[in-house]
């Protein structure tokens, strides 16, 4: 059993917990929120979505023990909440319900998308809310209700309407290697996608890592699952494989690629579809290199968009850990390259496989126990 300590809607609480217990089943059967619905139990569906430290989250794959010292809010957390009752007026107007099972994770993701990024297109939410999936209604009546919501509205006036900071601080990334670093936590990308900044050293002077960069063949041999089948100088074609969670989803795209030699930076921005999830990317990656203590760094902006069935862990620190962890095998392999070696961690087109991560970021929840004193 584990110890645990949370928040859940506003009340502090410490329970015992099986470690194989999953935040929903904690929710639902130690604390009778019911209000969560577990549908799928494998993060797909979005029904048991929550908010977790102020993120939406799916319920079901999150750890009890992995959310200790975490703020939990559930769908009967948001009884008195303004924008809320906002959105359920405007769902029952619109009669974007039906059999009500899909209604609270909808909820509760509607408004995290009226919160954070204010007036949306009927695009955009559908982008937004395409992790949450309904069996009943065809969407259309739950978009309009959004979109009626959110007209007019700015994220900055949202964010302090209902008592959320405007910026968010930064947090920390687990990092597969030492060399990787968070810069910052994940901002908004244009129309309802999120940023990752990184930065990561290199053990070789800028005047070596420059021309392995712009070598995008090497650079893909250096990225797990990554591979380059066409590059023309300024296009290229490829795809890329990830097994997440339940899906394995193997993105097939193109991108554009630009190289300023005086500045040393590049602009990555690119789009694909794996025809198997039918989840859809865009992605933009800007990367400056410059002197370090020992040799290089290289900082990264990564700022992406997901669509689809992926779209549910398009944010929080699974998708941070992720990109830490590929940005770590990437900087080892790259060392590697440099010097005339062999890859010393797994690359080209073989699957990355998320648990790995998963563990990496229950790891670090882990950490956190150790270090915290007793109460």
């Amino acid at each position: 059993m584990n110890a645990i300590t949370l928040t859940v809607n506003g009340q502090r609480l410490s329970r015992q917990v099986e470690p194989r217990t999953h935040l929903a089943d904690f929710l639902r059967e130690e604390l009778n929120l019911t209000g969560t619905h577990l549908g799928c139990e494998q993060g797909v569906c979005g029904a048991c979505t929550v908010l977790i430290d102020g993120k939406p989250q799916r319920s079901c794959i999150a750890s009890a023990a992995a959310c200790d010292g975490a703020d939990i809010r559930t769908i009967e957390g948001f009884d008195a909440d303004p924008l809320m009752a906002e959105l359920r007026e405007a769902f029952s107007a619109h009669h974007a319900l039906q059999c009500g099972f899909c209604t609270p994770g909808m909820l509760i993701s509607s408004r995290d998308i009226v919160s954070r990024l204010g007036e949306s297109s009927e695009r955009t939410v559908r982008e937004e809310l395409s992790g949450n999936l309904c069996r009943c209604t065809g969407y259309v009546g739950i978009v309009n209700a959004v979109c009626a919501v959110s007209a007019g509205k700015s994220p900055a006036a949202q964010a302090e309407a209902i008592g959320i900071a405007a910026a968010a601080a930064p947090a920390p990334v687990v990092a597969a290697a030492s060399a990787v670093k968070a810069a910052s936590a994940p901002a908004t990308f244009g129309a309802g996608g999120s940023e990752i900044r990184q930065s990561l050293t290199v053990d070789a002077a800028p005047e070596v890592v420059w021309p392995a960069l712009k070598d995008i063949h090497l650079i893909a041999s250096c990225l797990p699952g990554a591979e380059v089948t066409a590059f023309d100088g300024e296009r290229l074609e490829g795809r890329m494989v990830v097994t997440f969670g339940p899906i394995k989803a193997a993105f097939g795209g193109d991108a554009t690629v630009a190289f300023d030699d005086a500045a040393r930076t590049g602009l990555v921005n690119g789009s694909g579809r794996d025809t198997g999830s039918g989840s859809k990317a865009h992605g933009e990656i800007a990367f400056a290199l410059k002197p370090a203590e020992t040799g290089s760094a290289i900082d990264l902006s990564l700022r992406y968009r997901i669509s689809g069935p992926l779209a549910q862990f398009s944010r929080g620190a699974l998708v941070q850990n992720l990109v830490a962890h590929l940005t770590g095998v990437f900087a080892t392999n790259l060392a590697a390259a440099l010097k005339g070696e062999a890859p010393t961690a797994p690359a080209g087109l073989s699957a990355l496989g998320i648990f790995k991560v998963v563990l990496a970021t229950w790891g670090e929840r882990v950490k956190t126990w150790v270090k915290r004193p007793p109460n």
